[in-house]
């Protein structure tokens, strides 16, 4: 399961033939003649293509968020009960240990 896969040896590139040196000399380079200018200039193309939403789509956009905030309410819901628990009963705590306290000293 682990083991490393190789290719076959008929479908493996040459190694032989990436490492050889060139042995033709290269072309000589020859200056190409100027551009001619163009006439009119060239409508400039969309900078990102546009998107089309179908009433599917946008159904499902819509189904999407919808579940996104219903679940990311929850979450704070959840977490802001936590928080008045928890302070509810520090102040219950409180109470019992100032009585306590006061008990004492008479």
């Amino acid at each position: 399961m682990f083991t490393p896969k190789y290719p076959t040896p008929d479908t493996a590139p040459d190694p032989a033939a990436s490492t050889a040196p060139q042995t033709t000399a290269p072309a000589p380079v020859v200056p190409a003649a100027p551009a001619p200018a163009p006439v009119a200039p060239a409508a400039p193309a969309p900078a990102r293509p546009t998107v089309q939403l179908t009433p599917g789509s946008t159904l499902a956009l819509v189904g999407g968020g919808t579940a996104v905030v219903l679940i990311v309410g929850a979450v704070l819901v959840s977490m802001l009960l936590a928080v008045a628990i928890t302070a509810v009963s520090v102040a219950v705590c409180a109470v019992v240990l100032k009585s306590l306290l006061n008990q004492q000293g008479r």
